[in-house]
């Protein structure tokens, strides 16, 4: 059984939500963020695919403005896409293509002048173009990188990953409110199993992440020591018994995380919880 790293971030949240989805398989209406995320995730993950093609375009009479012109130019039309497979979803949660466009556009344009400044910054230090740029290029961005491991019973979807030669270093990037200091305990956690996912996957040591929270365009470093793999391995052993569990975890007591949930009316409706996990019961 592998679960996916989400799982961890999901549980630390609020157990008894992942209780009603992934055992009692209750559905949270669709949600503005979820379906946005999905339309970022899905250009980044095309984004990706098109880096190679783009630096191994880039010829001796690039300038940083023509490389960024480009990079725009191929997100740009990444964004539509991705909007354009979505519309339904979109439409669903009230927001229509220009809106999402508008929304996604920020955040896209933001991955274009890192990868272009990225791709500049090498070209002006090492004086290689074309191919030769894209075999020495460091470091190279991996985007939506799938990983998963039967021994740490985990898998998931790496929203970035830098590589310097031998060296990977993992990226999540958050929309939502950003914390005074480090980063949020389900996002360290993340990191944390993501590391340890990469170490795996590479054979090579993994020393540090970074959360980036968008919507404040701030990065926060996470170092990774040997504790992490036992707290994560713990958190891990905790989800498969609740996913087997037939008791339903207590309410989170979080007036904030509570306000926000799609499920707040069935989760506060104890009878109706009762009956579902009843019927759940009885159908093993």
């Amino acid at each position: 059984m592998k679960i996916s790293v989400s799982l961890l971030s999901s549980y630390l949240y609020c157990s008894r939500k992942l209780f009603l989805e992934k055992v009692l398989m209750l559905e949270e209406p669709p949600k503005e963020s979820i379906v946005m995320g999905s339309i970022r995730h899905e250009a980044y993950d095309s984004i990706n695919k098109k880096e190679e093609e783009i630096a191994t375009s880039i010829t001796k009479r690039a300038t940083f403005e023509s490389i960024q012109a480009l990079y725009k130019q191929k997100y740009l039309a990444i964004l539509r896409k991705a909007i354009a497979n979505n519309r339904k979803r979109l439409e669903e949660v009230n927001i229509n293509m220009l809106e999402a466009y508008k929304k996604s556009f920020p955040f896209i344009m933001e991955e274009s002048l890192l990868r272009a400044t990225n791709i500049f910054n090498f070209i002006e230090a090492n004086n290689v173009f074309g191919e030769e740029l894209w075999r020495k290029l460091t470091p190279k961005i991996m985007s939506e990188l799938r990983v998963e491991s039967s021994q740490l019973k985990l898998k998931g979807i790496i929203d970035q990953v830098h590589v310097y030669d031998n060296e990977y270093v993992p990226f999540e990037l958050k929309t939502g409110r950003t914390p005074q200091d480090g980063v949020w305990p389900s996002h360290r956690i993340q990191i944390a199993a993501y590391s340890l996912l990469l170490q795996e996957h590479f054979s090579k040591p993994v020393k540090e992440g970074f959360v980036v929270y968008l919507d404040t365009k701030e990065k926060r470093h996470i170092a990774i020591n040997p504790y992490m793999k036992e707290e994560v391995r713990q958190i891990v052993e905790e989800i498969i018994a609740l996913l087997e569990s037939r008791e339903l975890p207590d309410f989170c007591n979080n007036e904030n995380k509570c306000r926000k949930c799609g499920l707040k009316q069935t989760c506060y409706n104890e009878e109706e919880v009762n009956n579902l996990l009843t019927i759940k019961l009885q159908s093993r």
